[in-house]
């Protein structure tokens, strides 16, 4: 078949099939199917119901009772009723065991990558069911803290040692955490296919990773919405990553 005319789906399992490592970098976009809401579009939370600077690193310190109470908030449009995995995590951790996807590197912070069965995930901005104490470095699960401050005491505090505790994510005005973006551009740089999955590709420093796989390997970009790499794809696609995935995993 001449392979102008593959489909997106043929084209990526056969890339698949012929690459030596395989990387998938994770956005937002990954996860609306599973009923996580989106950050960055037009009709994202930050646009729409939450002010980015109520999540700065600097109202943490500042406000921490403020910080606390909205992230309560925050937390529960997050991850509201019935969250779980959907078809196009299920089909990265099947990949995965399979020996064809080698990592993942994600934007998202809220675990389903794992929870779907991926063990050698990065997460670039933290996970959200941990909490980790601001003093002693106690980490613990979120829902021990988000039920403080739901009884009225905020900020939420360490059992440990008394200290106020943060959310285990990058917030606003945050480095990435050096060990995962360390990982992540060795990984950029060793991947001959890269798979940008639902990325916006605007957040960085994690959106370079796209630009420095593409310097060496074959970048794939899966996104409703263009980003500034698609002109350093070599395969852009504008459909579902639930019908999409599963169409390469057949395929595979």
């Amino acid at each position: 078949m001449d392979i102008a005319l593959e489909s997106d789906a043929a084209w990526v399992a056969r890339r698949l099939r012929e690459a030596e490592f395989v990387v998938a970098f994770t956005g937002a976009g990954m996860s609306t199917a599973s009923g996580i809401p989106d950050f960055r579009g037009d009709d994202g939370i930050w646009n729409t119901e939450f002010d980015p600077a109520s999540f700065h690193r600097d109202r943490f310190v500042n406000d921490p009772a403020g910080f606390w109470r909205e992230r309560v908030r925050l937390h529960e449009r997050m991850f509201p009723d019935g969250v779980a995995p959907n078809a196009g995590h299920d089909v990265l951790a099947e990949l995965e065991s399979r020996g064809i996807l080698d990592r993942v590197i994600t934007q998202n912070t809220d675990g389903l990558h794992r929870e779907s069965g991926s063990n050698r995930v990065v997460e670039l901005h933290g996970n959200a069911s941990q909490v980790v104490c601001e003093d002693c470095e106690s980490h613990f699960a979120a829902e021990t803290a988000l039920e403080q401050v739901r009884a009225g005491d905020a900020p939420a505090t360490c059992g440990e040692c008394g200290g106020i505790v943060k959310p285990d994510v990058v917030l606003f005005g945050e480095r990435l955490p050096r060990v995962a973006y360390s990982k992540a551009n060795r990984l950029a740089d060793k991947a001959d296919v890269f798979l940008a999955l639902g990325s916006s590709l605007t957040v960085h420093p994690a959106a370079g990773l796209a630009g420095r796989a593409a310097e060496d390997g074959s970048l794939v970009v899966v996104n409703f919405d263009e980003t500034q790499y698609d002109s350093s794809a070599d395969r852009v696609v504008r459909d579902d990553l639930t019908e999409f995935l599963p169409a390469v995993e057949e395929l595979v």
